[in-house]
């Protein structure tokens, strides 16, 4: 593992093998989920092989506040250089900025999406983006889900003895099955 992330992340662990029947069909890869943010980034990565999916890992990145912004640009991008070197995916997901209400937020969520686009993009990783009504409505058939659903249909779907957590590990894991179903139904439809 790498010291730089292994302090910082929460790895799924236990019973995260799959037997699960999923809509993915194609070849043997990893997704990398993320669900963006300056103090936290959350992580997901899945192994999808013919229609068995597995969670690998899934974790935060944490930065802190105090730190100057350029300094918590490098580390982040730094740990998400360090987790695609790692588990070497050969696609990625990332959630979409939305409007927000709070300007600061909105502002702070961009700043490390477009972190994670450049890592990705850095990394020729195929690489989409989905709204979070798209995500929830991927997973669930509702793009008003809440968050307990969301967790509940992740763990479920990866067959994990529990909700995933935190929240934001958990939102990552759903951005990448999210991708891998529509990947899935892209590569049908083509």
């Amino acid at each position: 593992m790498v010291p730089a992330i292994a302090e910082q992340q929460c790895v799924c662990t236990a019973s995260l093998g799959s037997d699960a029947d999923t809509r993915y069909d194609g070849e043997h890869m990893f997704v990398l989920g993320i669900d963006p943010g300056l103090t936290r980034t959350g992580y997901g990565i899945i192994e999808a092989s013919g229609s068995t999916e597995r969670a690998v890992a899934a974790g935060v990145i944490r930065t802190d506040p105090a730190h100057p912004l350029g300094q918590r640009f490098v580390e982040l991008a730094r740990d998400l250089r360090e987790i695609v070197e790692e588990f070497e995916p050969q696609a990625a997901a990332i959630e979409q900025v939305f409007v927000n209400n709070n300007l600061q937020t909105a502002m702070s969520v961009a700043r490390a999406s477009g972190i994670a686009l450049l890592v990705l993009s850095e990394a020729n990783l195929e690489t989409a983006e989905y709204t979070p009504s798209a995500v929830k409505m991927a997973l669930t058939g509702s793009g008003v889900a809440d968050k307990q659903q969301m967790q509940r249909v992740v763990a479920m779907r990866l067959h994990l003895p529990s909700a995933p957590s935190p929240a934001d590990a958990a939102d990552a894991l759903a951005v990448a099955l999210c991708h891998l179903q529509h990947r899935a139904l892209n590569v049908r439809v083509s």
